[in-house]
């Protein structure tokens, strides 16, 4: 049985990831009392919020997702199976994530994660965008690069 996404479930997928990592960096921002980190998850929740506006301007804007011939059903399964599997899925479960860390790395690996997931998911939806769409989504899968190396970087710095 096939699976497949129009243009605009995929923007909704896209929206739904900014959401929950904003969500999820907020709850982290008001959970941390250390000043220097707190600045950083609000940064990342701004970042995310930017994203979110510039995914809810490309309203209408995406083509029907068209997988590569050869493996159409198949490309179609993976792409369901990232949006299934991310770190997670809604609001309330990035937000009870947050509650549940127990300490700065852990919350940063689950921010690592989660940009991990953003980044492949903004890999394989790039082609499923018109040419003049591509360079919205390259620009925000750029950003969540930069976020993974500010987590990456962060979190080195707190060994």
């Amino acid at each position: 049985m096939a699976v497949f996404f129009s243009g605009s479930e995929l923007l909704e997928i896209a929206m739904g990831i900014e959401r929950n990592g904003m969500a999820f960096y907020q709850a982290l921002a008001d959970k941390t009392g250390n000043r220097d980190i707190k600045d950083i998850y609000t940064y990342l929740a701004g970042e995310e919020k930017k994203h979110l506006d510039t995914f809810q301007g490309m309203s209408g804007s995406l083509e029907q997702a068209k997988p590569p011939e050869t493996y159409g059903d198949e490309y179609m399964l993976y792409l369901k199976s990232l949006v299934d599997n991310t770190v997670f899925t809604n609001v309330t479960e990035a937000k009870q994530k947050a509650a549940k860390v127990s300490n700065e790395i852990e919350a940063l690996d689950t921010g690592i994660q989660a940009e991990k997931d953003s980044i492949l998911f903004y890999t394989e939806l790039q082609s499923l965008v018109r040419e003049r769409d591509r360079e919205v989504v390259l620009s925000v899968l750029d950003e969540e690069k930069n976020h993974l190396r500010q987590l990456s970087e962060l979190k080195r710095g707190l060994k």
